[in-house]
């Protein structure tokens, strides 16, 4: 039930969202060089690597790591990188990566590739099971400002209590954070 769920809002979302999605791959080109989307390594279901687009809201030449270890994010932005990000708008197209089913649109945010800690912990609490997420239990209590343990805990508990009704949930309060810009950093 939850992939045919995945599909069916990720076909509808991508009709929706089409014209936003050409003209933030627009914006995202004509302001920084390099290309709108960005392929990220990160961390699938069973700590699996898996492709996952963004659109490119960081410089070309800055560092492949999570934006909270470099010194200084704000200096490696595009033009339109903070709007993207504050907007997530740069999550669009992970859309594909729902109906490619390396996604889902709720469980916990794939991690980086790099990020050693947070795969760890999450392996030792069994959320490396799950799907990744485009949204989460974690990112709709916290989001960016919440510590790795703390984040962790969160994905446990969703591993734990998951269900459509709960799922509904937070995509409902994904979208009124969203709106609100609540637990953004960068």
């Amino acid at each position: 039930m939850k992939r045919f769920f995945d599909i069916a809002l990720a076909v509808f979302a991508s009709l929706i969202l089409l014209l936003p999605i050409v003209v933030v791959a627009l914006l995202v080109k004509i302001t920084s060089r390099g290309p709108a989307i960005y392929w990220s390594d990160r961390v699938g279901r069973n700590n699996r690597i898996f492709k996952m687009p963004k659109f490119r809201t960081m410089r070309i030449d800055t560092p492949a790591v999570a934006t909270h270890l470099l010194q200084n994010p704000e200096r490696f932005l595009t033009p339109v990188g903070s709007f993207l990000r504050k907007s997530s708008l740069d999550e669009l197209p992970q859309l594909w990566s729902i109906l490619a089913g390396d996604m889902s649109f709720v469980g916990p945010r794939p991690a980086l590739f790099n990020q050693d800690d947070l795969i760890r912990l999450r392996t030792e609490q069994g959320v490396h099971t799950l799907p990744p997420g485009l949204t989460g239990w974690a990112q709709v209590n916290g989001r960016d400002e919440l510590p790795i343990p703390d984040k962790v805990k969160l994905d446990a508990e969703y591993l734990k209590q998951r269900s459509f009704w709960l799922d509904v949930k937070i995509i409902l309060m994904t979208f009124l954070k969203v709106l609100r810009r609540d637990g953004i950093v960068h």
